[in-house]
Order: structure tokens, then sequence, then C-alpha cells
């Protein structure tokens, strides 16, 4: 059964950034041929507290998806990591989705329980909490995107395509 997914990645936030990993990854994405599901695309969010989960959510509420994948950019970690929880202050959501399951045998994927204290956690904690209450119950996944190079561009693409396929098995939720 062909399910619809929204993808979203950040636009560049420093001066010394070409470009945001987590924006390449959804281009690169965006060219692969035969993904049995309907993706779309959320891609250069403003790195703003308060307007990236604004566009976000009015997509959501437009798309109503089966699956959201929120991606960001972390610069200083060396593997793609899908995020366990968001944090707001004192308040924690936790992602209802078998993280396990999800990553077993990838080769450059891991669980981080620190979404990092940015506008990266703000919207995945922002998401999560919209979602909570939808009567479609949504999964929702952040997945922050390692600095690509030559060397790590393939498995990182490999990882998260098999993510996205992992995402759509029912035992996931």
């Amino acid at each position: 059964m062909t399910q619809t997914i929204l993808l979203t990645s950040f636009d560049i936030w420093m001066s010394h950034h070409q470009t945001n990993s987590s924006d390449e990854l959804l281009e690169k994405v965006s060219q692969v041929s035969g993904i049995p599901h309907d993706l779309h695309f959320l891609r250069k969010l403003p790195v703003d507290f308060q307007e990236a989960p604004k566009q976000a959510i009015a997509k959501i509420n437009e798309l109503q998806p089966d699956i959201v994948v929120c991606c960001g950019m972390a610069e200083s970690r060396q593997k793609l990591t899908v995020e366990k929880q968001a944090r707001c202050g004192k308040e924690a959501i936790v992602t209802p989705l078998n993280l396990p399951f999800l990553i077993q045998d990838l080769k450059l994927t891991e669980i981080s329980e620190d979404a990092g204290k940015f506008v990266c956690e703000t919207l995945y904690y922002s998401v999560l909490n919209h979602l909570h209450t939808h009567p479609k119950k949504i999964p929702t996944l952040f997945v922050h995107v390692p600095l690509l190079t030559p060397t790590n561009f393939p498995l990182i693409l490999d990882d998260f395509l098999c993510l996205l396929n992992r995402l759509t098995q029912s035992n996931l939720h």
C-alpha cells in the first residue's frame, strides 16, 4: 500500500555553511526512482524557532500524511541519528516508534536522546505535540544528518532510504 510521507529539511543558517546536509540528503532522495511511496518535500525550512514549526504544522494539516520525517543538520555528529525524544523546558515527548527495529543492521545510523536544544528540537517537539492528539496517529521521526562527504554520502543515503521503507511497516508503531 502506497503511503504518503512528508519529509522536511532546513536551510543554511551559519555563514560558513554552503549547504545544509539535511537538505542535500532530501535533494538526493527526491532524485531516487522507484520509491514505492508518495513523497512530499518541505525543504529549506527557515532556521527560526517560530516559523519552522508553523510552516511544518501547516503542511501537515494540508497534506494529512501517513508519516512525517523531519531532518536537520548535526555538524558535530558522524552518523545519521534518529531522535528518541524532544524536550521543551522540563517536558519531553518520546516518539512511539520502535527505534531499535528501525535502525537494526544499518551501517551509519544510531539512536540519540539529545535532539540538540536548538531549532531542530523545537520543530520536533512542536510536531510531536501537535500530532499527539491527532486522530490519525501519524508516526513522526526526527533524523539528524551529519556533514556529507563523498565517502559517507552513499552509506547515509542507503540507511535513510531503508529508514523510510521501515517506517511504512505497521510493526513500528
